[in-house]
């Protein structure tokens, strides 16, 4: 009886060795919302850096570690007029997301209504990674605060622009006549 427990012990042992998928690795996407940049590592090791967009002001992108829980390939925002969202990859349950984006001239700067948004061949690499490694493998990280944007006031209509109107080239030189034809032209005032 000794020997048998024995052999289950090894077993029991060697379990989660055998049950292990030894080809799924770790992945971790950091996205730093200060930068504007993604970093995907896999075991550790850096694979990828993108530029994103984050949440612009008004519309935070959540701070803090998430598991991703879904993967929709081609996705459509119900919330935001059926924006196209394509490699989805979900990371929280209000419906945060990394996913791609044709509003590619914007990444680099906080421009999304508080997703994750990547050029499409980017999110189609990492959806790729995601799908091959596993949800339950993969780690969201999202770090800093975006970037305050600085905007310039408008000016209510009417108001000059504080622009100079173009000066005449003979303006600096008060003695020196306008040429022909250039000289002002004056009206009559009724007596």
């Amino acid at each position: 009886m000794g020997s048998r427990g024995a052999i289950v012990a090894a077993i029991l042992a060697a379990l989660p060795i055998w049950a292990a998928d030894p080809v799924r690795a770790a992945v971790v996407v950091t996205i730093d919302k200060s930068t504007q940049r993604m970093t995907v590592a896999v075991d550790g090791e850096r694979r990828y850096t993108w530029p994103v967009s984050t949440g612009r002001a008004g519309y935070a992108t959540p701070s803090g570690s998430f598991k991703p829980f879904r993967l929709e390939k081609d996705h459509y925002s119900r919330e935001w007029d059926n924006a196209p969202m394509p490699n989805s990859i979900f990371f929280t349950a209000k419906g945060h997301a990394i996913h791609g984006s044709f509003e590619t001239r914007r990444l680099g700067s906080p421009a999304s209504h508080g997703c994750v948004r990547l050029a499409p061949a980017n999110a189609a690499t990492l959806f790729a990674l995601v799908k091959e490694q596993g949800l339950g493998n993969t780690k969201v990280v999202l770090t800093g605060e975006a970037p305050r944007m600085i905007a310039k006031p408008r000016r209510p209509a009417g108001e000059p622009s504080g622009l100079q109107a173009p000066r005449s080239p003979y303006a600096a030189h008060p003695g020196y006549q306008q040429p022909y034809g250039m000289q002002p032209q004056y009206q009559a005032q009724p007596q």
